[in-house]
């Protein structure tokens, strides 16, 4: 009420952004606040009431690394030529491991947060935002696994790395463009949780984390690196060990990663003004 004695009324609009993007940043900018609750919440929840705390974050990829080199390196003797299997498995578990759990998150955030998309309005790409932004405090914890690998075996710093930030890049937008299409589809059809639980499981065996992708048959490599995946885990190995950049699969990645960036986009944007009535 003002002085006058009238009362103050204010009405606030929404409505969807003119646009083709997926991001209003303006918009994104009034919700920053929710933005970092959000990822400091899913950061505390995935540590809260642990002993080791974001230690965690550094020995899983650890024991993956282990389990890797006894089997793959050990008992299968996979050639690696002049590079340790250990060595060669770190570099690839790590950005792996962010990928894979970032696309888990984000792909499923939709579904898992039902209960509050129905209630107050916010741009729901922070839901996807939030894995992306928060899983990167565990990658950073456990890059020092990989820092730690290369002291041992004496690797140095290299001109490639110059391309580490592309690379970076890279990771990060890979599971967020595949997650907007995941999570745009999960709405509608709640078995795509259910598949993907499977794929991700299977997926692992599709890049070259295990194994270094010159093992892959050439007539076979056009199409093996059409997985966006392949070409980030590639990325970081020639970046951190000095080898030459793999570009067909480096450039392939990004295409593929753009095109499903924009698409997912798109369809994300048309499913998010049908949500509350769907999900």
């Amino acid at each position: 009420m003002n002085e006058q004695g009238h009362v103050d009324t204010h009405l606030t609009v929404i409505e969807p952004i003119a646009s083709w993007g997926f991001i209003d940043m303006r918009e994104l900018a009034r919700y920053r606040d929710l933005l970092y609750f959000m990822i400091w919440r899913s950061i505390k929840v995935a540590y809260a009431q642990s002993i080791g705390g974001i230690a965690w974050a550094m020995v899983q990829p650890a024991l993956q690394v282990i389990v890797f080199s006894l089997i793959f390196g050990g008992l299968l003797a996979v050639d690696t030529g002049e590079i340790p299997y250990p060595l060669l498995s770190t570099v690839a578990v790590i950005p792996w491991s962010y990928m894979s759990s970032t696309m888990g998150g984000a792909s499923s955030s939709l579904v898992t947060n039902a209960s509050i998309l129905g209630k107050i309005y916010f741009p729901r790409v922070i839901f996807l935002i939030t894995p992306v932004v928060g899983n990167l405090i565990s990658f950073s914890v456990s890059s020092v696994l990989i820092v730690a690998v290369l002291l041992y075996y004496g690797v140095g710093v290299n001109l490639q790395m110059l391309y580490l930030p592309f690379v970076f890049l890279l990771m990060v937008l890979t599971p967020l463009s595949i997650a907007l299409w995941l999570s745009s589809l999960a709405i509608r059809f709640r078995d795509v949780r259910i598949i993907m639980n499977y794929i991700m499981r299977l997926f692992i065996y599709l890049v070259p984390v295990m194994y270094p992708s010159e093992k892959i048959p050439p007539e076979f490599r056009d199409i093996y690196i059409l997985n966006p995946f392949v070409g980030v885990i590639e990325g970081f190995r020639s970046c951190l060990l000095g080898h030459p950049m793999m570009w067909d699969s480096l450039l392939t990645s990004a295409a593929v990663t753009t095109f499903l960036l924009f698409t997912g986009g798109v369809y994300f944007r048309r499913m998010e003004r049908v949500i509350v009535d769907v999900i």
